[in-house]
């Protein structure tokens, strides 16, 4: 019974002489309830189950060419196969940290031949053989806690790289969904000049005809070749744009550019709606704050291990083994050799060394945390930029609505009046530019809210959370990921 007391004794005191501090998440400012969101149900989805975002979150788009360049970003991209290896190289470290709770054992074995000179023994004698099999033990029980701290750092970080990794992933995935409704976007507004040089080939040749009949004048002719001309140089010039863009997707689909063609295309809807959930899930919801949250955590490690330093080093160490001069003898029982002892070390003056150490890791961690509580700030303005957008965008588009209607008539009446002679063909020019204006106008916003939707879905998070982290263990296993 002595010795189950003894023991419990000698835990508790292992566990009294644990050094650093215990770590817990600092506070992080979040408002009860975004400003953005009207006080209507825009926003509330219609079902249960499109409550939260999943993982494939651009599927919400409908768009079947979209997901089928998503679905190569996991495989091909370049980025993300940089971040998940430096999170494997971050497991490893993990695993290898965890091995210094178990000690260290070493074995060489040798044959040696060696002869001592005559004039230095006084003996003439052949040379000796010497057949030796050491093993040596050696470990620093973890009386301080400093493996433990050390475990601690290498998990955190390696949880940090993982959040990394699904960072990483949303961002290209987020990317790549911007670009190609920028490029759909572009392919509207390339199809509406088309139609509108179309248009005024028309009405060059109505006002040729009208010139040669002697109704119009050489002016006339003049404005709509200038017209005509102009157009079709900005037709042109969406090709640099368009291009740029396909060139990025096929890049961050893991292809060279000459390998991707992505046919012209349309937004055939304005976006759906985006649930954002409550200010108080985006802590949770968001792979960069993860990353700055992992870092507060080994961060705090790191001041433990500082504090380490004040208390002793013990190592316990043990040698034996078998040493003959004779092969057949090297086995036998007056062979053998052995040692062990302890070894303790400390600092006994360092004039501060120790104390700045402490003071730097303390300084480091007022900065992870300060770091933290930015992300967290960053990202509820990410969330609160991308719904005033959507909101505002949404306003704008009714808007822009009334205008393209509105000009569409005002160049229907203009066209009647200068068949009929009582405009000049300036009056037409002018109208149409405006309804070009405004169609142009109409297309860039339907774009801008596909952006925008883009953009809060990864101010989101994207349908990830902080519960997918892998756990000490997972990290600790030597199992692949």
């Amino acid at each position: 019974m002595w010795k189950a007391a003894a023991a419990a004794g000698f835990s508790l005191l292992l566990a009294g002489c644990a050094v650093g501090p215990k770590y817990q998440r600092p506070a992080a400012p979040a408002a009860p309830a975004y400003k953005e969101i009207p006080g209507s149900d825009q926003w509330k989805t219609a079902t249960p189950n499109e409550g939260a975002l999943r993982a494939n979150w651009w599927e919400i788009f409908g768009d079947p060419q979209l997901n089928q360049l998503e679905s190569l970003v996991p495989a091909a991209n370049q980025s993300l196969k940089q971040a998940e290896a430096q999170f494997r190289q971050a497991r490893a470290l993990v695993r290898l940290n965890q091995a210094n709770y178990y000690p260290t054992v070493t074995g060489q074995a040798s044959i040696n031949n060696s002869r001592t000179p005559a004039s230095i023994s006084g003996i003439n004698r052949g040379p000796v053989t010497d057949y030796s099999l050491p093993l040596g033990a050696s470990w620093e029980p973890d009386f301080w806690g400093r493996v433990r701290l050390t475990v601690e750092n290498a998990t955190a970080s390696a949880q940090a790289s993982a959040a990394d990794l699904e960072n990483v992933r949303l961002s290209i995935q987020g990317e790549l969904a911007a670009d190609y409704f920028q490029m759909l976007g572009l392919d509207m507004e390339e199809k509406l000049l088309s139609d509108t040089l179309a248009a005024y080939e028309k009405a060059l040749k109505l006002t040729v005809n009208r010139f040669n009949g002697g109704v119009a004048s050489k002016a006339d002719v003049a404005q709509a070749q200038t017209q005509l001309a102009s157009t079709r140089a900005a037709l042109t010039d969406f090709g640099v744009t368009r291009s740029q863009l396909e060139h990025a997707i096929a890049v961050l689909t893991g292809q060279p550019p000459s390998a991707l063609t992505i046919p012209p295309g349309k937004i055939a809807a304005p976006p759906p709606p985006v649930p954002p959930g409550v200010p108080s899930e985006l802590l949770e919801r968001r792979p960069d704050i993860a990353i700055a949250e992992r870092q507060m955590a080994a961060a705090n490690a790191e001041i433990g291990l500082a504090q380490t330093a004040y208390y002793p080093t013990l190592t316990l160490s043990a040698t034996g083994g078998v040493e003959s001069s004779r092969i057949t003898t090297w086995l036998s029982w007056p062979a053998r050799f052995w040692s062990l002892g302890p070894e303790l070390a400390q600092t006994l003056l360092d004039f501060g060394r120790r104390r700045a150490q402490v003071q730097g890791a303390e300084a480091a961690y007022d900065a992870t945390v300060a770091g933290y509580r930015q992300s967290v700030l960053s990202a509820f303005q990410d969330v609160e930029d991308n719904l005033a957008a959507l909101r505002i965008l949404d306003q704008e588009a009714l808007q822009q609505d009334v205008a393209v209607k509105a000009s569409e008539d005002s160049l229907n009446i203009e066209m009647d009046q200068y068949k009929g002679g009582t405009v000049s063909y300036l009056n037409v020019i002018t109208t149409q530019t405006i309804a070009l204006s405004n169609e142009s106008a109409a297309v860039g916003i339907l774009a801008r809210r596909m952006t925008a939707a883009v953009q809060l879905i990864r101010a989101l998070g994207g349908g990830w959370n902080a519960a997918t982290l892998p756990a000490p263990a997972a990290l600790r296993s030597t199992a692949k990921p």
